[in-house]
């Protein structure tokens, strides 16, 4: 892809095609957070639905002072659920440790299971191990994708008294479940974990079994 000026950027972002804009938002990967947001801001409220994702997304890796209002703000009030999906992934993304009750607002009150999944993913970016009732709760979600984020979730925030929980899902039939729950265990060192985890090796989905070894090596050199 052509790199373009800083001024190309603006200029295609104002395009009356949707693809132009979308090219410039690709576009700002290389531009520094303080040029980027404001150009990014211009297209906050555009009426192609794709264009406005990949800008809410956008926000989320190029941090700057205004990011995180604008990302909540879209979270709580944006009428598309696609858009606040992306905002509370956007937030994960930011680390931003204030983002945590906006976040488990959305979990708990949001209709929507994707904003509700996204949700979940970024309160274990967010590493905050008070993210662990929430997430306890996503686990008897009706939606595997939730139970999924809520796995990986309580490895990522490494929370041990999650792992009897969690092992309850060694023989679910969703294979991304066990994956999850082999990349999870190789964050919970435990006599449990490394039990799970070489159950997990010998699955007939050579995904999981290949993220049961990896984590079993995980631990062994943190025990080292």
């Amino acid at each position: 892809m052509t790199t373009l000026s800083l001024e190309q950027i603006a200029a295609k972002l104002e395009s009356q095609n949707s693809a132009d804009r979308m090219v410039a938002l690709a576009n700002l990967r290389n531009v520094p957070a303080a040029e980027a947001v404001p150009l990014i801001k211009k297209v906050l409220d555009d009426e192609s639905l794709q264009v406005r994702s990949m800008a809410v997304f956008a926000l989320g890796v190029k941090p700057t002072a205004e990011c995180y209002p604008i990302l909540v703000k879209l979270l709580e009030t944006d009428p598309d659920y696609g858009i606040r999906a992306d905002a509370a992934g956007a937030l994960g993304y930011l680390e931003d440790i204030r983002a945590f009750d906006a976040l488990v607002r959305a979990f708990y009150e949001d209709t929507q299971w994707l904003v509700r999944f996204s949700a979940a993913v970024s309160l274990g970016n967010l590493k905050d191990p008070r993210a662990r009732d929430v997430l306890l709760k996503a686990l008897d979600s009706e939606q595997v994708v939730i139970q999924q984020a809520a796995i990986s979730a309580l490895g990522e925030i490494k929370d041990l008294g999650a792992i009897d929980r969690i092992l309850n899902f060694a023989q679910s039939e969703d294979w991304l479940i066990r994956q999850r729950l082999a990349e999870a265990l190789g964050n919970l060192p435990s006599v449990k974990s490394v039990s799970a985890l070489k159950y997990l090796e010998k699955d007939s989905n050579s995904q999981v079994s290949k993220a049961a070894t990896i984590s079993l090596d995980r631990l062994s050199k943190a025990e080292a």
